[in-house]
């Protein structure tokens, strides 16, 4: 049987995700399966990944992340931030507002052009790594923001090949089993830096990553003592905002800011199983 479900698209500066509320609790289908077919490029909406708003005990709402290719992801900055929009133009939530994800309360204040959200203090921190691949050698660091990321100093980001790179340092043996981001990061000038992120799940290299922003920004800011806000300039040309507090080889009151649009809205019928969906006309 077709369900009917209504989604709306988004974008966080660059990242893109099909959101869909399901604060009733009324859609019962396999939402991993869902979002493989509904995030796929050329037979579904499109998309990064897959918001799904809920009802929450402990906070306005809960959000439920998937990846694009159907698996459970970890916290998504980028995704954070819009479904925040989402739930306010829902009525779900007002501009400041609290939610669950992976057993975590996130603060976020929708604002009229951006969205800052407040994001979990890093831990796993691992600095001083070497990467090698073909030849080539490559500094970096571990951490994980809510998600784990490789961050990899890189001076030719133009002419990096990104989806061989980051794809084999995603499977590095060192990561796994889950496997890791990788973000490959230059100093640009002042507090700003320039990336270029791999997403696992996405299994491809994305116009934003919210989680990497973060990872990269606080790497960044402890080898080149940048201060706080660290502002990214990710693929799409945009820009998010990382602030921070650091005290000691500690980072605390970590947040994201930038732009989180609502794109469109639409309604679809989803067979449960198929892979290709259909837009109501």
């Amino acid at each position: 049987m077709n369900v009917p479900i209504s989604f709306t698209k988004a974008s966080g500066a660059g990242n893109d995700f099909v959101l869909v509320n399901n604060f009733t609790g009324g859609l019962r289908i396999d939402l991993a399966r869902f979002a493989s077919a509904v995030c796929d490029r050329h037979f579904g909406v499109g998309g990064d990944g897959l918001l799904v708003l809920g009802k929450s005990t402990r906070a306005d709402f809960t959000m439920l992340y998937y990846n694009a290719d159907g698996s459970s992801g970890g916290m998504c900055g980028n995704g954070g931030r819009c479904i925040a929009r989402f739930a306010l133009m829902e009525g779900v939530a007002g501009r400041n507002q609290r939610f669950e994800a992976l057993d975590h309360i996130y603060d976020a204040e929708v604002g009229e052009g951006s969205v800052r959200l407040h994001m979990k203090d890093p831990v796993d921190i691992r600095p001083g790594l070497s990467f090698s691949f073909r030849g080539k050698q490559m500094q970096g660091a571990f951490i994980d923001t809510g998600a784990p990321h490789a961050v990899i100093l890189e001076e030719a980001l133009e002419s990096l090949d990104v989806m061989e790179l980051g794809g084999a340092i995603r499977h590095d043996p060192r990561f796994s089993p889950a496997g890791t981001n990788v973000n490959f990061v230059r100093i640009r000038d002042g507090s700003t830096v320039e990336l270029r992120t791999y997403e696992r799940g996405v299994e491809s290299e994305t116009l934003a990553c919210g989680t990497g922003s973060v990872a990269s920004a606080l790497i960044a800011s402890d080898l080149f003592a940048l201060s706080s806000p660290v502002s990214v300039a990710v693929r799409s040309g945009e820009k998010l905002f990382v602030h921070f507090r650091k005290t000691g080889s500690a980072w605390t009151d970590v947040f994201l800011e930038g732009s989180a649009h609502m794109l469109f809205k639409g309604t679809l019928l989803y067979q449960e199983g198929e892979s290709i969906i259909r837009l109501v006309p």
